[in-house]
C-alpha cells in the first residue's frame, strides 16, 4: 500500500519535472537574446529586487517577483547544470518569464524607474521581455509603438 503512494508521487514529481523542462525549453530566449540575457543577470537581479520593494506596484507583481527571488536564492536548480545550454540558463530563462508578465502588468515605465544598468542593457531587457521601448509609460500601460 505504502509503495504504491511512494511510486505514485515519484511518478507525478517526475512528469512535473518534465512538463517544467519543456515549458522552459519552449519559452527561452531564442539566439542571441539568451546570451544578452546571460550578460544582464546581475542588473537584473537588483532590478527584481527594487521591484519587489516598490510599494507603488500591484501587490501580485510584488509577490511573484518575491516568489522569483526566493525560487533565486534556492541553492538548487529547477534544471541541473549537466543539461545542455537550459542547464545553465535556467535562471535567466525563469527570470525572463516571469520579467515578461511584470512588466506587462506593471508597465515599462516602473521597470525603466527602477532599471540600475545602462541603457543598452535597458534595450536589451526589452527585447527580451518582448515589448517596445518607444515612450515611457505610467504604471499599467503597455507598451506602444516608437
Amino acid at each position: 500500500m505504502w509503495w504504491e503512494v511512494l511510486r505514485a508521487v515519484l511518478i507525478a514529481v517526475a512528469v512535473t519535472w518534465a512538463a517544467l523542462v519543456i515549458a522552459l525549453a519552449v519559452v527561452r530566449p531564442k539566439g542571441p537574446l539568451l546570451k544578452e540575457a546571460l550578460r544582464i543577470l546581475p542588473d537584473l537581479l537588483r532590478l527584481l529586487r527594487r521591484l519587489a520593494a516598490d510599494r507603488s506596484l500591484p501587490r501580485g507583481v510584488r509577490v511573484r517577483l518575491g516568489l522569483l527571488l526566493a525560487y533565486l536564492a534556492f541553492p538548487i536548480d529547477l534544471i541541473p547544470d549537466f543539461i545542455p545550454v537550459l542547464g545553465y540558463a535556467d535562471d535567466a530563462i525563469i527570470v525572463t518569464a516571469v520579467l515578461r508578465g511584470v512588466v506587462r502588468r506593471a508597465g515599462l515605465g516602473a521597470v525603466r524607474q527602477h532599471w540600475p544598468g545602462s541603457d543598452d542593457g535597458f534595450a536589451a531587457l526589452c527585447r527580451l521581455t518582448g515589448l517596445r521601448q518607444g515612450n515611457e509609460q505610467s504604471l499599467g500601460d503597455t507598451a506602444k509603438e516608437p
